[in-house]
């Protein structure tokens, strides 16, 4: 008896369109955003999908007015995005505070360029700080996912969804522009999408009928009252750092030295790495996919059979300290990084490891 074979059709994709489409089949119900290189295939091929679907496509008049529009969607319990790149991203600082101090889900995107300033359009990951560390005021977290390919850019954009609604916090997808442009295929068939409808948001502004009026807030203004909601904001994110921290390992085990890079340089330092390892050199891959929460445990357990770890990203050293701090000193750490826009080679990375193994 013969058996049908099962055949997978992959679509050839730019990682901004894999966004849009991870976007459009998670149910988003409003994109809003604002012309920029290196995003703008993101915004266009919105604009052409969300029509498709009959949701609401805006091209809206500045950056701040794309986060403001995010933000009154989800107020009513909608599923919204916004891209944009680093000066952009700037811009939108305020209404992502904003989020997160209304416990607001949505997603925003950044197609890192060079920088600062106007910079470049060049690929950069000179964005960690502002994405990981807040970028706006006040105490706050946004989960922070960071792909590798087209693939993850569709995978990781579901997922930033599904985690902004499930804890009620704004999610970024941190890419760049080579990322964002360059085309892969993405095999769109074996992934999973949750009927955004099914989800209770019992928090959501869409009216009193029938129940007590009730609001969402960021100003306390009563002596404590802010002070509290800043804990029970803590204690979130301290939930988020149990259970969504994301990474992986490549040759970790019985590394010497382990390099730890993201996004486009993870791909880089990959290839890298197997050129050494079939020299017989004993070094392996960390590559973080969340970014916040940043993988420390991880990085913990390998500091304590690894002597050197050596950082790699397109900046001048920002990702460095994230992992200086979760290794608390148990091993050595090097850094190797290209600013405004600069791509490291896989040569320059070679020899950077062979350096340090020296």
């Amino acid at each position: 008896m013969k058996t049908k074979k099962t055949t997978h059709k992959k679509h050839l994709m730019t990682g901004n369109e894999a966004i849009g489409e991870g976007a459009v089949r998670a149910g988003c119900d409003l994109y809003a955003g604002y012309p920029i290189t290196p995003q703008n295939e993101l915004t266009a091929f919105m604009a052409k999908r969300m029509a498709e679907k009959k949701r609401i496509f805006i091209q809206s008049e500045s950056e701040i007015s794309a986060i403001s529009m995010v933000f009154g969607a989800s107020l009513t319990g909608k599923r919204a995005m916004t891209s944009s790149s680093s000066p952009g991203i700037s811009l939108k600082q305020e209404g992502i505070s904003y989020l997160a101090g209304c416990r607001l889900p949505g997603v925003i995107v950044n197609v890192m360029r060079g920088g600062p300033g106007l910079g470049n359009i060049s690929p950069s990951q000179a964005d960690y700080f502002q994405a990981t560390k807040g970028g706006g005021h006040g105490d706050y977290h946004i989960i922070v996912l960071a792909p590798s390919s087209a693939e993850e850019a569709m995978s990781l954009t579901i997922l930033a969804f599904d985690l902004a609604d499930t804890y009620r916090c704004p999610a970024m997808i941190l890419t760049d522009g080579m990322l964002g442009q360059m085309m892969e295929p993405v095999e769109i068939s074996k992934f999973k999408f949750k009927d955004s409808r099914s989800i209770n948001k019992k928090w959501a502004l869409t009216g009193a009928k029938g129940r007590k009026p009730q609001s969402i807030k960021s100003l306390y203004l009563k002596p404590g009252g802010l002070e509290s909601h800043n804990l029970r904001l803590q204690a979130t994110y301290e939930e988020i750092k149990k259970r969504e921290t994301r990474s992986e390992s490549l040759y970790c085990n019985d590394a010497e030295l382990i390099v730890v890079a993201y996004g486009t340089v993870s791909r880089i330092a990959r290839a890298a790495i197997k050129q050494l390892r079939s020299r017989g050199k004993r070094v392996g891959l960390l590559r973080p996919i969340s970014l916040w929460p940043f993988p420390e445990k991880v990085l913990k357990k390998y500091a304590k059979g690894t002597k050197r770890f050596l950082v790699s990203e397109m900046s001048t050293g920002q990702m460095v300290e994230d992992v200086r701090l979760a290794i608390e000193g148990q091993a050595k750490v090097a850094f190797h990084g290209r600013p405004g826009g600069g791509i490291p080679t896989q040569k320059e990375i070679e020899d950077k490891i062979l350096r340090c193994l020296r």
